[in-house]
């Protein structure tokens, strides 16, 4: 079972649901230590009535399957973190490397999110149910994500604050360096 759903963050944070889609046909760049967001991986057309001046569709997807054997559920998973270039852009003449920083950081919390996700399906003792069990996790994890990215753009003035974004890269870098899950 593959589950996707899209967080899109920036400038005007929303939650979008994406459903039916397959990640072989849609464009991604999975999340990876120490690679960073390029301008140029902003392809999204510009919406007509934007005022943001980026946003970044990122999102968390999960696989699993599972056996019960002897009444109890063994699990494999797969947690990842995913920017979907084609969904995210950008207006060249109101960014610059602090907005790029911001964005950047909307999928770092991504990450640090499917990290907590999988800390929790690898300490849960799943029943029969795992199914719904593994649903309410993710959903879970959902709400919180989009609860602590509200929270960024609210204290970072959507990157305007520069000594605010300053403490959110710093919080969030240790944060990745001591969950390596």
């Amino acid at each position: 079972m593959d589950t996707r759903i899209g967080i899109v963050c920036s400038i005007l944070f929303f939650l979008g649901c994406h459903s039916g889609f397959s990640q072989e046909l849609e464009e991604t760049i999975p999340w990876e230590s120490g690679k960073r967001l390029v301008w140029s991986d902003f392809k999204g057309p510009i919406p007509p009535d934007a005022s943001a001046a980026a946003t970044t569709a990122s999102g968390i997807s999960y696989s699993y399957s599972a056996n019960l054997w002897h009444h109890e559920v063994n699990l494999d998973f797969e947690v990842k973190t995913f920017f979907y270039p084609n969904e995210s852009w950008y207006k060249p003449y109101l960014c610059d490397d602090v907005v790029l920083s911001h964005e950047q950081l909307h999928f770092d919390i991504a990450e640090l999110f499917a990290r907590k996700m999988r800390l929790k399906l690898e300490r849960t003792s799943f029943t029969k149910n795992v199914k719904q069990e593994i649903k309410k996790i993710y959903q879970e994890t959902l709400k919180e994500l989009s609860d602590f990215q509200e929270l960024y753009d609210w204290e970072t003035n959507f990157s305007r604050n520069r000594e605010g974004q300053a403490k959110w890269n710093a919080r969030i870098a240790e944060a990745l360096k001591s969950t390596s899950y």
